[in-house]
């Protein structure tokens, strides 16, 4: 942390700034990819977006760079997500807001809503897009901040989150007639890692993580062997690879599946902390969670 503070100050001081004055849009940084579309899709072409995390970047292994902090001390409002996503950057943006204009993006979505796994602050799971109503809540948030900052946008940010809002709510009911049908074959999501939480605790379909919220932990043998277990006992036909992070451990999952004599299809990759590059079909959040949909869809329904 010291040595990021360190960065930090060299940044403030850095003469290679760009002259906000000179922009013909402000320009607001975001953290991740998925933030980056959200805020887009709310902000039009009244600023231009620009995320610190590009696509496929996973930010639980994310390491800021001096560019980075150049980013962050030249925009004209910062926003990131919130709820320890971002990890020890967290206290890097609480002292930004003693000069800069920002936005926490998960303090939009009610407390008593958030999955912990302790009391500890830093417990909650921050992957609250995977529930479609707490990301729409979210996203309401922040455009009510942006306007409070752009008293002048006022108008064109209601008319692009009413839209956004829209498109939201039928992408929940999409994802809530698939996920009925896959609860009725008994059907279960199995993950790489702890991601998908929100996501079956809105749609009520049972989920299964090899590994724990962070990417940085390590499965052990007791949680292979369970997994395993459960997989055959539910005869599940499919486990999902996911995209920011190595297939090694949910290959071995297969391999278990395999020597208990269950054949069981690997399928993939599912985007969970980051989206796909611009103009694919996951390159946009509503796009990223329809590709999720259909790959979880036809492979735990045929």
């Amino acid at each position: 942390m010291r040595k990021f503070l360190c960065l930090l100050a060299l940044s403030l001081l850095s003469c290679k700034r760009d002259n906000p004055e000179l922009r013909s849009k402000p320009q607001i940084v975001v953290t991740t990819s998925i933030l980056a579309d959200g805020v887009k899709n709310i902000v039009g072409d009244l600023a231009d977006v620009v995320a610190l995390m590009p696509a496929g970047v996973d930010p639980h292994l994310y390491k800021a760079s001096v560019r980075d902090l150049d980013k962050l001390q030249n925009a004209d409002l910062i926003i990131y997500h919130g709820l320890f996503l971002e990890g020890k950057m967290t206290e890097i943006f609480e002292k930004l807001r003693l000069q800069k204009a920002l936005i926490n993006a998960g303090e939009g979505v009610d407390e008593n809503l958030l999955i912990r796994s302790g009391p500890e602050a830093h417990s909650v799971d921050p992957h609250i897009w995977f529930d479609v109503k707490l990301w729409a809540m979210s996203m309401s948030f922040v455009a009510n901040q942006i306007i409070d900052w752009k008293p002048a946008w006022e108008s064109q940010i209601t008319q692009n989150s009413t839209k956004y809002q829209e498109d939201l709510r039928i992408l929940d009911q999409d994802i809530l007639s698939k996920t009925k049908i896959l609860r009725e074959a008994n059907q279960a999501l199995i993950t790489a890692h702890d991601a998908f939480a929100y996501f079956g605790e809105a749609y009520g379909l049972e989920v299964k993580g090899l590994q724990g919220l962070s990417t940085l932990s390590e499965p052990g043998l007791r949680d292979l062997t369970g997994l395993v277990s459960f997989i055959v006992e539910q005869d599940i036909k499919a486990v999902f690879a996911e995209q920011t992070i190595s297939p090694k451990a949910i290959q071995a999952v297969v391999a278990g599946c395999e020597s208990r004599n269950h054949p069981i299809k690997l399928a993939g990759p599912l985007y969970t902390d980051s989206l796909d590059a611009e103009g694919t079909p996951a390159g946009t959040y509503i796009g990223m969670v329809k590709t999720n949909l259909q790959m979880i869809f036809n492979n735990l329904s045929s």
